[in-house]
């Protein structure tokens, strides 16, 4: 059953954090907004619901950061992570910007409080929402309400009207009848496709059987081909993601971040055949954690295995499942399902090789290895204490880069070179601008608050 719907100024498809920035924004402009979320209330936010902090650039410290967090900083930061796989201009302005969106959600309702502990090191860089992201999603929600904005949910955009880079309406669908509503401007905040397995396989081959989904369900790239099919410029390469090293034993799909574990700068992964394969202590956690899902992926049946002592068990956040325990290597390396020979032999060379100096990991410390490959350059110390604990690993996927091409005003890109009259994006759909591969600690939340805001602002303009 199709029905004709009078339009709106300004419609959002989404409902995350990238979303209702473009919403807010757009109202207080004087816009009238309708945001289609796909989710249930209940799920409603995308992967906003996971989230705990936001990366912004500051001149000072403040009562809940520790210090200052300069934009310069925060590019080369940036740069190191991608491998300098960026688009520039964008990525620049995204970070001067990033210095406006303490006060932004502030405004809006958001409140602070200091960064959690552990291995995080996230102190002076990271704003933590206080009651992390579903009480970041209702605040936003109650202000864009206030403001006007009309909020349904279980709706999914199925179809584009679209002519010569000008939106003209969407056809939505909730429970099974499908409605046109017209817009005098889109905004695609709508997430990527981590969720469709069917596209990951495209991407990796038999190997995304394994990966765990540590995002929502609900993203799974329908209106993402769409607007590419439509003609809308693509961004970004299918294979690049926010992918982290996850506990095996989580959920196929919204784990979230409690999933993640934060315990290998600590000690060595070995692979299925009892291998190491990278560098553990190659540099602070927060800016390596986000290629280890990458590192696993590319592993033997895509799995790692974490083995530390009993010296390092309560230097990071504690797991949502307790690690497997033993009294000696052999044994923890049984459990794991590896081979103890193989773990053993991994370990002794292990141990032999690390340089023992003075252990801190709160510094880049003297702690290293010295004639094996891979190294490991910091934090390097012995597994000699037992007990002996492990955790297995697997590839979690957070989010696609693949996406939408965009300009400074978060206006899409055509394919043939044209900017698009009407048609905005925000959040993941358009991360790939600015991550070409890697990713910082709270990155994609800055990125879909900055060009949420230009979105709305963009789309409002239409008005």
């Amino acid at each position: 059953m199709d029905n004709n719907k009078a339009g709106y100024d300004v419609l959002v498809a989404g409902g995350g954090n990238a979303a209702l920035c473009a919403a807010i924004t757009a109202a207080r402009a004087g816009a009238s907004v309708l945001v289609v979320e796909r989710a249930p209330a209940s799920y409603r936010g995308g992967n906003t619901r996971h989230t705990r902090n936001m990366r912004v650039a500051h001149g000072a410290g403040n009562e809940i950061l520790t210090g200052p967090y300069p934009v310069d900083e925060f590019w080369e930061d940036l740069l190191r992570v991608t491998n300098g796989n960026t688009d520039r201009e964008l990525a620049r302005m995204t970070l001067e910007k990033s210095a406006e969106l303490w006060d932004f959600l502030y405004d809006q309702g958001v409140r602070y409080q200091p960064s959690l502990g552990g291995t995080l090191s996230l102190g002076r860089t990271n704003a933590f929402f206080l009651g992390g992201g579903k009480t970041l999603l209702n605040a936003l929600y109650r202000t864009a309400e206030r403001l006007g904005a009309v909020v349904r949910y279980d709706t999914t955009v199925v179809d584009l009207t679209m002519e010569n880079g000008r939106f003209e309406s969407a056809t939505v669908e909730h429970g099974g009848t499908r409605e046109t509503i017209h817009a005098k401007a889109f905004v695609a905040a709508s997430g990527g496709f981590e969720a469709n397995i069917e596209w990951l396989t495209e991407a990796w081959g038999p190997a995304a059987a394994n990966f765990l989904i540590r995002g929502t369900p609900y993203n799974r790239g329908e209106l993402l081909r769409l607007l590419l099919d439509k003609g809308v410029a693509q961004v970004g390469d299918a294979t690049q993601g926010h992918a982290v090293a996850i506990d095996g034993r989580a959920p196929k799909f919204d784990g979230g971040i409690v999933t993640r574990l934060d315990c290998v700068p600590f000690g060595v992964v070995l692979n299925a055949n009892g291998q190491r394969f990278y560098d553990e202590g190659e540099d602070f956690w927060p800016k390596r954690y986000a290629i280890w899902g990458r590192l696993v992926a590319a592993q033997p049946e895509q799995v790692g295995h974490v083995f530390i002592d009993s010296k390092s068990i309560k230097l990071f956040m504690p797991s949502v499942f307790a690690p497997e325990q033993a009294d000696t290597i052999e044994e923890l390396a049984q459990k794991v399902g590896l081979d103890p020979a193989a773990v053993r032999a991994s370990i002794d060379e292990f141990n032999a090789a690390c340089q023992v100096g003075h252990f801190d990991h709160t510094i880049y410390d003297e702690c290293h290895t010295e004639g094996i490959d891979p190294p490991k350059s910091h934090w390097a110390r012995p597994i000699d204490t037992p007990p002996y604990y492990a955790y297995t690993l697997r590839c979690g996927i957070t989010f696609t880069y693949l996406g939408v091409k965009v300009d400074r005003t978060a206006r899409m890109q055509m394919a043939d070179g044209a900017p698009a009259d009407n048609l905005y994006a925000a959040g993941e759909i358009m991360a790939g601008n600015v991550l070409g591969q890697g990713y910082l600690a709270g990155i994609g939340m800055t990125i879909g608050s900055v060009f949420g805001r230009l979105a709305g602002e963009g789309a409002a303009t239409h008005v």
